[in-house]
């Protein structure tokens, strides 16, 4: 018997495509076989280090699972910095952020996570913004809230990761806010915490694969904007942040399938704002922030205080950051 006659024995759902070639797909569960990628890149910014306050085209990356400081990948196509950031398990694409004159702007980049260089132009968002909220699942990427010419905006925009294109219009947030980076995404729903100013301790989400407005979820621990999110597919962590300007250590977290208000989780290292936050289904890292190039990481399925993995190879704050393998991927 051949090798295909016995895999077909063994699953008779399995799909037969060319017998002569021997191509077989074998349905699963969880659906396409896709391998995630634990890498986390950091994306655009500004540069606190030898030139301080610069904002940077500069692309960095490690590894989630290990510990240790930030390797170079390469260069975005222009010069960004608070920057939304969405990633699937191969590709991440950065959109919009502010310039080196600190103007809005519209383009969006990417890059394929697994390798290293300079990134690609994929398209346009339907408005110039900065200070907005990325995530979404494998396949769709959305962009939340911001800040562009007119004011704040509580516009939502989609992507389809997989092609290159311009952005439509998803819906609207629940409340209008910029500093919106704390958030998180299951597979099927993306949350956004906080914003300001002023300050704020809305929780909202949508469901990613469909359209429409924002869904009130509950409340942080106290108003904040400025805080890092990131998170497992069941889970989201937020760090850090500000409250009428004063730097927080706090971490809060929430149960994504659910709704209501978050729990403390335990504090970072310092107290920190402007940092950007990256997982890996596993572990949340909380990257840079103002005036530090430190990244901390706890685990998300437990509670306690973050650990320090390393550092930024260049001071970094208000970056893009995201990942191969976050919450939003399973």
């Amino acid at each position: 018997m051949s090798l295909i006659s016995r895999l077909l024995k063994a699953n008779p759902s399995a799909q037969v495509s060319d017998m002569l070639t021997g191509y077989f797909v074998i349905p699963s569960a969880k659906g396409d076989f896709f391998e995630l990628n634990d890498r986390a890149v950091m994306m655009g910014g500004y540069d606190f280090g030898p030139n301080p306050d610069v904002r940077t085209n500069v692309i960095q990356y490690f590894a989630i699972s290990t510990t240790g400081n930030t390797t170079d990948f390469g260069d975005l196509t222009q010069i960004r910095d608070a920057t939304a950031a969405i990633g699937s398990n191969t590709r991440a694409v950065r959109a919009g952020g502010g310039n080196a004159s600190n103007v809005a702007q519209t383009d969006m980049d990417y890059i394929t996570i697994s390798t290293t260089g300079n990134a690609t132009s994929f398209g346009t968002l339907t408005e110039a913004f900065n200070f907005g909220a990325g995530g979404g699942n494998r396949t769709r990427g959305l962009i939340y809230g911001g800040l562009n010419t007119s004011g704040v905006r509580n516009t939502i925009e989609y992507i389809t990761i997989a092609t290159t294109g311009n952005a439509t219009d998803f819906g609207d947030a629940t409340v209008t806010a910029s500093q919106t980076t704390g958030n998180g995404s299951s597979p099927t729903r993306f949350i956004k915490a906080g914003g300001g100013p002023p300050d704020i301790n809305v929780i909202e989400y949508v469901t990613i694969a469909t359209t429409g407005n924002g869904t009130d979820f509950g409340d942080l621990t106290a108003n904040k904007r400025a805080l890092s999110g990131s998170s497992s597919d069941t889970r989201a962590v937020f760090g850090g942040g500000a409250t009428n300007d004063t730097f927080l250590n706090t971490i809060d977290y929430i149960t994504i399938a659910t709704t209501g208000n978050a729990s403390n989780f335990g504090t970072l290292t310092r107290s920190n704002a402007l940092a950007s936050g990256v997982s890996n289904n596993t572990r949340a890292c909380f990257c840079g922030g103002y005036d530090t190039n430190v990244i901390d990481y706890v685990t998300i399925a437990t509670t306690g205080n973050a650990t320090d993995f390393g550092d930024t190879y260049t001071g970094m704050y208000l970056a893009g950051t995201t990942s191969g393998s976050h919450g939003g991927l399973q």
